[in-house]
């Protein structure tokens, strides 16, 4: 992969990154604030679900961040864009997709068919 390739996939990174962080921190901010009290338990109950609802997705991306993490550390060291399976490079088209891809098309559906396998077993 070209350096320059790498420079724009480090920067896509951070700024998802940052983004990311920055909603949390809202989400967390918000969630001080708001202490009403709601006489209607169905009321109450919609704040409860919108709450729980905010916070799973604020936690799906807190592992997004891990998994950027990881790929800014790859970058750093120099195996960014290469599959962790087979060792061949993942296509520019892949990482363009889902620049936190450790595997090829291929090799992820493979991995995936052989987890519905011993899921189902």
């Amino acid at each position: 992969m070209r350096k320059r390739d790498l420079e724009s996939f480090r920067k896509l990174l951070h700024e998802r990154r940052h983004e990311l962080v920055h909603e949390a921190s809202r989400t967390v901010d918000g969630m001080g604030e708001t202490r009403e009290q709601f006489p209607d338990p169905t009321d109450r109950a919609s704040l409860e679900g919108n709450r729980n609802l905010t916070l799973r997705i604020r936690d799906r991306e807190r592992k997004l961040i891990s998994k950027i993490d990881s790929a800014l550390r790859r970058i750093d060291k120099g195996d960014y864009g290469f599959c962790e399976v087979t060792g061949e490079p993942i296509s520019l088209a892949r990482l363009e997709a889902r620049p936190i891809a450790t595997m090829t098309v291929e090799a992820q559906e493979r991995h995936e068919k052989n987890e519905r396998i011993s899921r189902d077993d």
